[in-house]
């Protein structure tokens, strides 16, 4: 994996946008990079992880797990097939974390990632 890749989701998340289009977008460019064959992200709802957005064949022998912490909670994980530092993965997951919230309460104010 190479800066590429956090250089371009990091371009993703500054142009904005809506989240599952953030997200869409950042998992295919994961996947541009020739040692990444495929992406996702997985939702955490209700204590579970759902996989959403993904993108690129999977190949599950070579699978990277990490976590999308958003304020210090869990609220998903970053799923890579491929060659992959963890460092990199670490500093996209907070990337797109403010994307990833499922069912995260406002208290009626408006929130704005």
């Amino acid at each position: 994996m190479s800066a590429g890749s956090e250089d371009a989701v990091r371009q993703i998340v500054t142009m904005g946008g809506e989240a599952d289009d953030i997200l869409r977008a950042s998992v295919a460019a994961l996947t541009n990079q020739a040692d990444i064959a495929w992406a996702g992200i997985a939702f955490l709802d209700g204590g579970l992880l759902g996989l959403g957005p993904t993108a690129g064949m999977a190949d599950e022998s070579r699978r990277t797990r990490t976590p999308i912490l958003f304020q210090g909670a869990l609220v998903g994980e970053l799923w890579v097939d491929g060659a992959s530092e963890r460092a990199e993965l670490e500093r996209i997951a907070a990337l797109v974390a403010p994307y990833v919230l499922i069912g995260w309460d406002t208290d009626g104010e408006t929130w704005d990632p």
